[in-house]
Order: structure tokens, then sequence, then C-alpha cells
């Protein structure tokens, strides 16, 4: 979803329209490079061989390995058409450049692709129908639930009829809305003594049908999902604070606004709680980038080890945002086929700030394991610069723990979460 949101959001900026097409029948192009046999369908048994199988050459549906063979058979495909796959993500290829340069997405037997010239993109549709058997759908205008509505001044991104059939599954269709997707005041313990939930399956799909959604959710959804192995009465209850948020939020997204074509550089702001777990007491890590003013990735986590400071919660917020930032810049690269400026990131805690770029360890830090101190290698080469914000221009505030309502109804809207109409 993250290189969806990066693609859709570059396409904007740079004034490209967005295409689809679906792959009929994807599996069955498959070619299998090992052998193997199937048994002989009923009512198709071959008089005087009913004791045979038979071999296959090309893959069938309910073959462990048809996915496999498929997506080996679309990469060598496009490859002999011209492409490169990118080394950061496998699902993008990419063909030529400056004007002519062609971004191909691909999900399974969905392809999104763009470029700045709608020839090429026409072009690249007539192979692919000379190779399979393909249906072109035009414009994207839904992609893995995700409503898309393309426009002169930028796209729009929103999950209207997902929302609503996910309330539908839940029961709670024409349910009162909340102002807030979590209680500030709601602590739930895997040691509660609730009873255990009639349908735990029900729950993590729940939490699993909301995990790809705007921003302002991201941590309620983060915190429920630490309850998935085992959810209790109460756990239920809690999931359909969110439930109920979302459907007061049915007509809202993201809108991806065009940039007249110039340099889009990477934005991110990384914060965190201290000890917000009552069961662990680990910190959680939230983060979030923007492609020029478009939001494209964003993060709500509980971090894995105890921090013993908000120094220290702060410096391993920083790490992960690094983390991203360095592959999210290769990314850019790629679909853009241009050296992107290294992203800002901003930290609203000076002392973790000044450990990211002070190479010497002190006693304060000197247990912090190496791998965290992967934001300070980033800092030295240059490829990250980190910048101080104020704790009331934090905007990662929403993705590390729960904001009253009056707090809370500000953040979305500067995070890029707006009403569509």
């Amino acid at each position: 979803m993250e290189t969806v949101r990066v693609v859709l959001a570059v396409a904007a900026n740079r004034g490209w329209s967005v295409h689809h097409m679906d792959v009929k029948s994807a599996f069955l192009n498959g070619e299998l490079a090992e052998e193997v046999y199937v048994a002989q369908p009923l009512g198709f048994t071959a008089a005087g061989h009913e004791g045979k199988v038979l071999r296959l050459h090309k893959a069938l549906y309910g073959l462990r390995q048809a996915p496999r063979a498929w997506n080996m058979k679309l990469d060598t495909s496009l490859h002999e058409l011209g492409f490169t796959r990118s080394k950061c993500e496998h699902g993008l290829y990419v063909r030529g450049a400056e004007a002519s340069r062609l971004v191909v997405g691909v999900y399974v037997d969905d392809l999104i692709i763009t470029g700045e010239i709608n020839k090429e993109i026409d072009s690249f549709k007539l192979q692919m129908k000379k190779l399979f058997k393909m249906s072109d759908l035009g414009p994207l205008s839904y992609y893995l639930g995700i409503e898309v509505k393309q426009g002169v001044r930028g796209i729009e991104l929103r999950q209207s009829a997902y929302a609503l059939k996910l309330l539908e599954k839940a029961g709670l269709s024409g349910c009162n809305a909340c102002a807030t997707p979590m209680d500030v005041r709601l602590k739930l313990s895997k040691a509660s003594m609730s009873p255990l939930e009639d349908d735990p399956t029900m729950y993590c799909s729940i939490i699993g049908s909301l995990w790809c959604s705007t921003p302002d959710l991201s941590f309620s959804v983060g915190y429920l999902s630490r309850f998935m192995e085992g959810p209790r009465k109460d756990h239920m209850a809690a999931v359909k604070h969110p439930l109920c948020y979302v459907a007061g939020t049915i007509n809202y997204g993201l809108w991806y606004s065009g940039g007249g074509g110039g340099e889009i550089r990477l934005l991110g702001y990384s914060d965190s709680d201290l000890a917000g777990d009552v069961n662990d007491r680990k910190s959680t890590t939230g983060l979030i980038f923007y492609l020029g003013a478009n939001p494209v990735t964003w993060l709500s986590q509980k971090q894995r080890v105890v921090a013993l400071s908000s120094c220290e919660a702060e410096f391993i917020a920083g790490a992960a945002a690094a983390c991203q930032a360095t592959w999210l810049g290769r990314l850019v690269e790629d679909v853009t086929g241009k050296k992107a400026s290294p992203p800002r990131l901003k930290m609203d805690n000076m002392a973790a700030i000044a450990l990211s770029k002070n190479p010497v360890l002190h006693d304060q830090s000197k247990h912090i394991d190496t791998k965290f101190h992967f934001i300070r290698e980033c800092v030295d080469r240059g490829d990250i610069n980190v910048e101080f914000v104020g704790t009331k221009e934090q905007l990662v505030d929403i993705l590390t723990k729960p904001l009253g309502k009056t707090l809370f109804q500000e953040l979305p809207e500067r995070m890029g979460v707006i009403k569509l109409t």
C-alpha cells in the first residue's frame, strides 16, 4: 500500500494519468519448472486409462506453485519488454527515462500504469494484450479497496464503500458516530478478568480490515491488535469505538495535490510516548512521511525493547523513521528516475537529536542496541537531515497515544485527512 501511495503521489505531482489493467485467469499462464501430476478430474476420465494421472505443463488454480509460477512468467515478460524491476520493491517496474518513463505497479494480476506520455501507456497496453488476455479498465478508479478519483488538480483517495461493508459485517450499520477512535482513559490489559470473546476470528478480522486505513486510526488499531492472540469481551467492546468513528468519517480520505512537476522532497515526523503499555511498559513509535504535501506512509507500533528514558524512546523511534526514509528515498528515485534530496526528519526531543548527531557514546546511551544507531550513520553520511520541531507542531502525537476530542480533531486535517466532496 505504501508503494501504491508513492506512485499516486508522484503521478499527482507530475500531472500523470494512472491506468488500470487486469490479467484474465492469470494463474493459468504460469509455466511450471518442476514435474507436477494431478488425478484425472471426475467426469473427464479417459476410457481405458482410468489408473493414469495427468502431467501439468502449466499451472492450475489451487496449485501451490501457481502464484510463484505466474509471478515468474510476468516478471520474464516485463523484462522482455524492456522493463527493470525495482531493487527496493519487487512489485514495481520502470522503463525509459525523462518524458518517456513508464511506471508499472503489480499486485498479483492487477497492473497500475502511469507515465507522462499517454501514447507510451497505450503502446504498453497493446504489448500486454499480445502476451496475455487482458481487461483494460481505463483510468484507475478502484484498487485494493481504495476509491480513486483523478482530476486536473490532483487525486482523491477514499474507502467509503469498503467502510460501509466493514460496518455491515460488524453489525454496526447506522450506528451513532464517535468523535475520536479511542477513549483517552481506556487502559486494556492482557490479564483482564473479562470472559473470553466467543468469536475471536471476528475480532482479528475487524483489526485486519482497519489496518490500512487513514493515519487517524493507526494508533487505536495498533493498540487493539496487541490482544489478538486471546481477545476478551472488554477488548471486543473496545473495537466498536473505532468502528463508530469510521461511521462518522465515511466521506473522509486523502487528497494528493498536484505540485507543478517540480522536485518533491520527503518530509517525516517521528515521535514516541514513554512506557505507555501497561502490560510490559514498552513505548510506542509513531511516524509519518510526506512526499511533498501528500502523506504516503505512517506507522504506530509498540517498540520491541523497554526504553529507560524519553530520550531513548525518541531515539528508537528516530531509528525506525531513518529506515523508512532510506527505503522511501530509493523508491522515489526508482519511480521518478531522478536522485532525490535527502529526506528531512522532524523530532521534538533535543536530546535524541543530539544523540543522533554525536558520535560519542556516553553513560546514558551505551546500553542502547547497536541496531538503533542506524540513524546516526544516516546523519553522518548526509542521507537524512534531522531537525527539531516544537511539540505544538508535532503531528505524530496522534500515532503514539489516545488524545482528547479537542486536540484530536485538529490533527487529522493537518496530517492530510480531509472531508471529500
